[in-house]
């Protein structure tokens, strides 16, 4: 695999780091394998293997249904389960690529895809893809969505597991109570947003996502209103688009209007558990959080629709990540590890894990379950992505720099906008400037 003079100066900044955070690398223990440096070795495929779960605590419970069913299969190999926190993830494993104790199988999702690929801490996974019964078996385009998130060379790194749509719940009690039509345009969003809001009695009409994982949601909004199809016009971005900004602007202006005020430092856990209380109208999430929403409301209090439509009556939404499990290059014993890959994303396995986590499998088998049509964010959401009524904006996770640049660096500034402090404009062009000079240097390393 060619190594860039990106990569180079990437892994170069990441050693630097990798000193200041040898003392949180003890952390990470001894439950791994090694390194990022290491090459690792195939091993017997049996013996103890140890998996990083990245959504630890929400996935937690069916992960350890899978790992006893593939123990009860592969009695000669024991699974070390780690749950962590969707948030911290990727600190995580960029600590343990400098400072040792990677795992040797864990989540990898195409948004952190490019950034673990450019390290060389990934095993390449297509030779056993190739010579395994899941080939020919998984959603071809989830599996050509990893390739091309990780780092331009066309080269798997993950196997997916399952892809997320965005999703729209609203309580459909209160919008009957309301007298209010369903939020199927933005137009209709909005009108309902204000007439759910009383903000004396704490009841409110939308929560916005104002903390860890912002951007997404914020780019969702602005390109669902603009309507603007593409991530890129040429080589420059369109992400500042006056369109956008004007739409951006819009709902920006939502925040403690409409919205909590506690929702300016909100991540998912804490947003959802804020609407699943029954105060609020509406909510923008995935289809993870469905049976969430289930347990505290009830399945006749609440419905999860596509995004809204725009003014042109298309449906715009930018791409969600595509999940996945990859093997890290400095594994031990490469082979159980793949074991336990081909396992997980069997039919009958990535069948329960996805019912469980109510999102779309990446098995084609699993994919035609009863349950698809029983859980409706699923049924509609897949319905949108197939029908012609929705256009996706493929958010660019091939570049290195896309998840410091959507988190570390933006997150701040869209709290910023929330509170005033920043322009709708400001912020989008700051971003875009970031994201067309990652672009350019992208370009310039992969031809």
């Amino acid at each position: 695999m060619k190594i860039s003079i990106r990569r180079s100066r990437r892994a170069a900044i990441a050693v630097a780091l990798g000193s200041v955070l040898a003392l949180t690398a003890t952390a990470c223990g001894d439950d791994g394998s090694g390194s990022g440096g290491d090459k690792g070795d195939a091993g017997s495929g049996k013996g103890k293997i140890v998996f990083w779960d990245n959504n630890g605590g929400v996935r937690t419970d069916i992960w350890k249904e899978v790992i006893a069913d593939f123990q009860k299969a592969n009695p000669d190999i024991k699974v070390e389960y780690v749950g962590i926190a969707s948030t911290e993830y990727q600190s995580k494993v960029d600590t343990a690529i400098q400072g040792g104790g990677l795992p040797d199988v864990g989540g990898v999702g195409a948004a952190m895809l490019a950034g673990f690929s450019a390290q060389n801490a990934l095993e390449p996974l297509d030779d056993r893809l190739a010579k395994s019964s899941l080939n020919g078996k998984l959603n071809e385009n989830m599996v050509e969505s990893l390739k091309a998130a990780g780092g331009g060379d066309g080269t798997l790194y993950s196997i997916p597991t399952s892809a997320n749509n965005g999703v729209l719940y609203y309580r459909t009690d209160l919008f009957k109570k309301a007298g209010l039509d369903e939020p199927t345009t933005w137009d209709k969003f909005y009108e309902a947003a204000g007439k759910l809001t009383n903000s004396k009695k704490n009841e409110f009409g939308y929560t916005i996502r104002g903390g860890a994982g912002s951007i997404a949601q914020a780019l969702d909004a602005s390109y669902g209103q603009s309507g603007i199809t593409s991530f890129w016009d040429g080589d420059k971005t369109t992400l500042n688009d006056p369109k956008n900004v004007a739409a951006l602007e819009k709902y920006a202006a939502l925040y403690k209007k409409d919205t909590p005020a506690a929702d300016l430092n909100n991540d998912f856990t804490k947003m959802v558990a804020q609407w699943d209380s029954g105060t609020i109208g509406m909510l923008n999430h995935n289809l993870g959080s469905y049976q969430d929403h289930v347990k505290a409301l009830g399945a006749d209090k609440f419905r999860g629709i596509p995004q809204p439509v725009g003014s042109t009556g298309k449906r715009v939404q930018v791409s969600n990540p595509v999940d996945g499990l990859g093997v890290f290059k400095s594994s031990k014993n490469k082979n159980a590890a793949w074991k336990f890959i081909e396992f997980a994303t069997s039919h009958a396995e990535n069948s329960k894990f996805n019912k469980s986590a109510g999102q779309v499998p990446s098995n084609n088998e699993a994919a035609k379950d009863a349950w698809i049509s029983e859980a409706e964010p699923t049924k509609l959401a897949a319905a949108a992505l197939t029908d012609g009524s929705t256009s996706i904006v493929q958010l660019p996770y091939y570049l290195p720099d896309w998840n410091t640049i959507s988190k570390a660096d933006n997150e701040p500034n869209f709290q910023k906008v929330l509170l005033g402090d920043m322009s709708a404009k400001d912020f989008l062009d700051t971003m875009a400037e970031q994201l067309n000079k990652a672009q350019a240097e992208w370009k310039e390393q992969n031809g």
